[in-house]
């Protein structure tokens, strides 16, 4: 299977959604939120540094439940904002 590159838009949106579930992760480790979203550590490294922009959607999912953020509001966060406002968390 051959994956069509990424657009910078889409590289842009990993990014700023990897930003996003370091800052809902708050103080809890790495380790400690992938095992209660079911993933591996290192899927959620690679998703919060950008590498992995753009993961499963049970994979954001399962995150999201982990996190205690709706994913309402992950989609809000990384929807496309020409101001460049970073929108906050309730979480």
């Amino acid at each position: 299977m051959v994956r069509t590159p990424l657009t910078p838009w889409e590289r842009e949106r990993g990014e700023r959604f990897g930003a996003l579930l370091r800052r809902a992760r708050g103080s809890r480790s790495m380790a400690e939120v992938a095992a209660a979203a079911g993933v591996s550590a290192e899927t959620l490294r690679k998703i919060e540094t950008g590498r992995a922009p753009t993961p499963a959607f049970f994979t954001v999912a399962a995150l999201a439940a982990a996190l205690h953020v709706s994913l309402d509001e992950l989609a809000a966060a990384c929807a496309y904002d020409p101001d460049g406002q970073e929108p906050a968390l309730s979480a």
